[in-house]
């Protein structure tokens, strides 16, 4: 084959992992701002739907986090991966607002859907100041059981101090909007 062939080769099998790549992470990529989760699939926990108490998180170190054990004050957790944009983009208004929360304000975790590897050599660059917990990717991953039927990202939910799925938010929070949009889950 002659060089040019070859280069047209390349190029060709570049292309077609090119448009492979692009339909896959059609289900796996950001998804645009929208507050209106009305047409999500059904699957997972819904509005005013209480978490089972046996739902655990894995945090970096590989402790298990009940999140029952966290009743009583509100829970936000944050679904994020290291190589989403716009999830990146929202970490300093979580970490801002986590920070402003004190001991009795609202707690908030982030779970990473990612390799662990991936989410050291990140927050190594980006750290926060709030808990990251982290799972790989899939169809039944803890974003699902929380209502993220669609896997996209960023997606945040907000559990009430009881333990009740409060809220679902599918796409990156605009800048000052997360204070407002986490009132009111007591």
């Amino acid at each position: 084959m002659s060089l040019r062939g070859r280069w047209l080769a390349v190029i060709a099998t570049a292309a077609a992992a090119g448009v492979l790549a692009g339909q896959w992470a059609g289900g796996h990529f950001a998804a645009p701002p929208s507050p209106d989760l009305a047409g999500m699939a059904p699957g997972g926990a819904v509005e005013g739907q209480r978490l089972p108490d046996d739902m655990t998180l894995s945090l970096r170190d590989g402790r298990p986090l009940r999140l029952a054990e966290l009743r009583g004050r509100p829970l936000l957790i944050n679904v994020w991966a290291s190589w989403c944009a716009p999830c990146i983009e929202e970490m300093p208004e979580l970490a801002a607002f986590s920070a402003e929360q004190g001991e009795t304000g609202v707690r908030v975790i982030g779970l990473a859907l990612d390799t662990p590897e991936a989410v050291e050599a990140f927050l190594a660059r980006v750290p926060v100041p709030y808990p990251i917990a982290i799972e790989p990717p899939g169809p039944a991953d803890s974003s699902v059981a929380l209502g993220n039927a669609r896997g996209l990202l960023p997606y945040t939910v907000l559990i009430d101090a009881d333990g009740r799925l409060h809220k679902r938010k599918l796409g990156p929070f605009a800048p000052g909007e997360i204070a407002g949009w986490a009132h009111r889950a007591n």
